[in-house]
């Protein structure tokens, strides 16, 4: 499985360039400004493909995005720390 992570301080976005493409194969006509990436679904296929085609030319000045491939059997979520992302296996906490 894929998932599209940001790999610097700063946090998740996509470039307008990205926006768009991922608009256009999803169909959708709503306009690039309405459009907020934060809600995307970090496995989507569509997105993942996005980002694999544009590399860095999906980026914005806060988000170096990366996709990193983990085995399909894992419960994952997105961890970060000041922006920068990384993907975790999901498991129990208690504090």
């Amino acid at each position: 499985m894929k998932v599209v992570i940001n790999a610097c301080h700063g946090g998740f976005s996509l470039s307008a360039e990205a926006k768009q493409a991922y608009l256009a194969k999803k169909g959708m006509t709503q306009p690039v400004s309405e459009f907020f990436d934060r809600d995307l679904d970090r496995d989507d296929p569509v997105l993942v493909a996005v980002v694999e085609e544009l590399g860095t030319a999906a980026d914005t000045h806060v988000s170096e995005l990366r996709v990193v491939e983990i085995p399909d059997d894992v419960e994952w979520q997105i961890e970060e720390y000041d922006g920068s992302e990384w993907v975790a296996e999901k498991h129990r906490t208690w504090c």
